[in-house]
């Protein structure tokens, strides 16, 4: 004895939602305006580490002894996603 309806129907469903999300955001990408903030790239050069991959940090504010520290914005990479369209790059 079956309960729940049937999981084939679930499955067939997901699809059709992924496939008709996937057409819905070519359109969006076809017809809308690029992002202002990246100018259509989804991504901008990281700000806190201005695009240097690291960072100076001291743990104590001690001048003498500061260290250069992987970026905990971009993780290195120098680039952050953009906030304003989510890294889609248009608005």
């Amino acid at each position: 004895m079956e309960f729940g309806g049937g999981g084939r129907d679930a499955g067939a469903s997901s699809a059709a939602v992924r496939s008709l999300r996937s057409l819905s955001d070519a359109n969006q990408r076809k017809f809308a305006a690029p992002c202002g903030a990246c100018e259509g790239k989804g991504t901008y050069a990281c700000r806190l580490c201005r695009g240097s991959a690291t960072i100076e940090w001291s743990p104590l504010y001690d001048p003498v002894f500061v260290n250069p520290c992987l970026c905990p914005t971009c993780d290195g990479t120098r680039v952050q996603r953009c906030l304003n369209c989510l890294g889609k790059g248009y608005a």
